[in-house]
């Protein structure tokens, strides 16, 4: 599942090795950081593996809970592929003195009997910190997909709400083509102001336009028109913006006492 943390290897518990999690003691984990000639502070996942201890550093009959073997409580890494390798151990080590066989056999089951609680509390721990790092996994990996999903439905419908937008654009743009075929484009504005409270600037065009409209349905068709929401300026409008200089004498003043 994990990796190790030594330079220049990458070993993983793929290809069968086991892995030791760093010591909890400052000490122990300063001295193995210093040996494995690397600037870094480990983390609860950081791990080294099998091949970088050396044969001593393991103990002789115990086994972790998985069958795998056990490091000593006091173990330290040595064997790294680096340019300046820390020294062996077992070079290091001086010679032991002959003692009675008794005594030796007396302080073998001591140490043994006194370690192998220690290294069982470490394996329990860290195959509890394993299932604890996978479980928070899990649920970081369940919680990004319920958030993927709803970003998908949310997506799926603001593509939903563009078509229809889309197509209500399209509807409007014909009818405004249409309503350009008979309305000016102030006329067409007007259409969006509020029925009894329209302010629209109509063009000179439009109001010689309604002039005419005007003469040929007479005064009362021109206002029932106005009425049914047809855009046309008012009889006040009219009258304000007929110019003298448009009008000949004769034929205009006749037309204009007419309105």
């Amino acid at each position: 599942m994990g990796g190790c943390s030594a330079p220049n290897c990458s070993n993983s518990t793929t290809i069968g090795k086991q892995l030791f999690r760093f010591p909890k003691d400052p000490e122990r984990m300063r001295k193995w950081v210093i040996n494995c000639r690397r600037d870094f502070v480990p983390t609860p996942c950081s791990r080294l593996c099998q091949d970088h201890f050396e044969e001593s550093q393991f103990e002789e009959i115990a086994r972790s809970p998985a069958g795998g073997r056990k490091l000593k409580p006091n173990a330290i890494p040595t064997l790294f592929d680096v340019p300046d390798p820390p020294s062996p151990i077992s070079a290091a080590l001086p010679p032991l003195k002959a003692e009675p066989a008794e005594k030796e056999q007396t302080l073998v089951d001591h140490g043994y009997a006194r370690r192998q609680p220690r290294g069982g509390e470490a394996d329990e721990a860290e195959a509890g910190g394993q299932r604890n790092e996978e479980e928070i996994a899990c649920r970081l990996c369940q919680q990004y997909k319920a958030q993927l999903e709803q970003q998908q439905q949310h997506t799926a419908r603001l593509q939903r709400e563009a078509e229809e937008m889309k197509k209500k654009l399209n509807k409007l743009n014909k009818i405004e083509k249409g309503l350009q075929m008979f309305l000016f484009d102030d006329q067409i504005r007007a259409l969006t102001l509020a029925k009894r409270s329209r302010r629209a600037v109509w063009s000179q065009e439009t109001v010689l336009t309604a002039r005419r409209i005007r003469g040929a349905v007479g005064v009362k068709g021109y206002e029932f028109l106005r009425e049914l929401g047809y855009p046309l300026p008012s009889y006040r409008t009219l009258c304000n913006r007929v110019e003298p200089k448009m009008m000949g004498p004769p034929a205009m003043e006749e037309e204009v006492a007419a309105i």
